[in-house]
């Protein structure tokens, strides 16, 4: 196994039987037929297969998440990461997943054991749904909706419910205090993430993933509205409990949130919903921000466009895992100042500049202008008033302070 030739081997097959599950997923799509057609038991075990790739798919790309993060993490805090377990440790999560299901599955005395157990599900369930019209490329997609931003917004927010659940069955202080954490939180972040996607319905004119994507055929929309990309990213960042806004699971401040009377399987479906849900975003963020499977060089085949469009979001992905080694875990109420107080009326300030591009019909360099100008304010206000806190914070303790004179300090040091 630690032979060169043998792990390259092996990666090599597992990269095979990523691609088979694209090609499998693929043919389940080709045979499922129109939403018109008679339900049949034919159709509904094609769908049944393609919804079974799909889940497959999902739950493999978000488990790939996993090591990938802790190699980043590892290389950036001088760490080597995963090495023993696999070619350059790529079945170190299959071990965690062994693990994690044969441990042994405890509940408390006093818990609501049907909502207790039911819980992770309507957690994952949701990160799960949004990818039905979530396209890798375009014609690869289960159903490519009308409204399909406006179904994943909609479906997204499900997940809120399974973790306030989550909490109040634990039967819990820190769990229930964890619960409303999380629900404060994420009703807090979807208005910001809401206001950064309708910024880039508006550039399209559509709702539709696949219009979207082919609006930006030569310009990216992150370079026309840079100020809607940074309110979607942070926002995304809280939607997901990534680092630094894992605030409502702070295992310092909560012991583990709602999920910390969870063990075995049902905790390690929290945790797959985690990083499926960091996949989304950065799924998210590709296709309405980096053009998703497009390029200003012409069109792709079907391969080449699926793999552009997976290097974009493991590329958003990489910058996720980034902000978490760089940044420390935000307070509860620094949290919910960030989202009210600055990134909700950022958020509107970039939908009043879409609007007033496309009202008035001026260049669209205009707009890049304004969402940096924006930007730009935000920063500088924040810098001035973080620097004005730590000088007021000096000041204080410079008039506490106790002088000594020289005399008496040397008595003192002699003595």
């Amino acid at each position: 196994m630690k032979s060169r030739p043998v792990q390259l081997l092996i990666a090599l097959v597992m990269a095979g039987a990523l691609a088979g599950l694209l090609a499998l997923f693929a043919l389940a799509l080709a045979l499922l037929g129109d939403p018109g057609d008679a339900v049949t038991p034919l159709t509904a075990g094609r769908l049944a297969l393609a919804l079974l790739a799909l889940l497959t798919l999902v739950t493999m790309l978000g488990v790939s998440l996993v090591w990938l993060e802790r190699k980043q993490l590892g290389r950036m805090q001088g760490r080597v990461g995963p090495t023993r377990v696999g070619p350059f440790g790529l079945l170190q999560p299959i071990a965690d997943a062994i693990k994690l299901v044969t441990k042994e599955d405890v509940s408390p005395g006093a818990s609501s054991k049907a909502i207790f157990y039911a819980a992770p599900i309507l957690v994952f369930v949701p990160s799960f749904v949004v990818w039905l019209t979530i396209p890798l490329s375009r014609d690869l997609v289960v159903r490519n909706l009308d409204l399909g931003v406006f179904f994943f917004i909609a479906v997204s927010v499900l997940g809120i419910v399974g973790l306030i659940l989550a909490g109040w069955s634990s039967n819990s202080k820190y769990a229930i205090l964890g619960g409303f954490r999380s629900a404060a939180q994420l009703v807090s972040y979807e208005i910001p993430l809401i206001l950064g996607a309708l910024s880039v319905v508006m550039l399209a004119g559509s709702m539709r993933f696949t219009d979207v994507v082919d609006a930006q055929a030569s310009v990216p929309y992150i370079a026309l509205a840079p100020l809607a990309f940074a309110v979607f990213f942070i926002a995304g960042l809280a939607e997901v409990g990534r680092t630094p806004f894992d605030i409502y699971f702070a295992e310092s401040e909560v012991v583990g949130g709602p999920f910390v009377e969870y063990s075995g399987a049902h905790w390690a479906v929290f945790f797959l919903a985690e990083y499926v849900n960091t996949f989304v975003v950065a799924a998210l963020g590709a296709l309405l921000f980096l053009g998703g499977w497009t390029w200003p060089f012409g069109d792709l085949g079907q391969a080449a466009a699926v793999a552009l469009f997976l290097g974009k979001t493991y590329l958003l992905a990489v910058v996720i895992f980034w902000v978490r080694a760089t940044f420390p875990r935000l307070r509860i109420d620094q949290l919910m100042m960030v989202g009210w107080k600055a990134l909700i009326p950022l958020g509107f300030v970039s939908v009043i500049a879409v609007a007033v591009q496309r009202f008035y019909e001026w260049p669209v360099w205009t707009l890049t202008l304004m969402s940096l100008a924006a930007l730009g304010a935000a920063v500088a206000v924040q810098l001035r008033a973080q620097r004005s806190g730590a000088v007021a914070t000096a000041k204080r303790y410079a008039q506490r302070a106790v002088a000594v004179e020289p005399s008496r300090r040397r008595e003192r040091t002699q003595a």
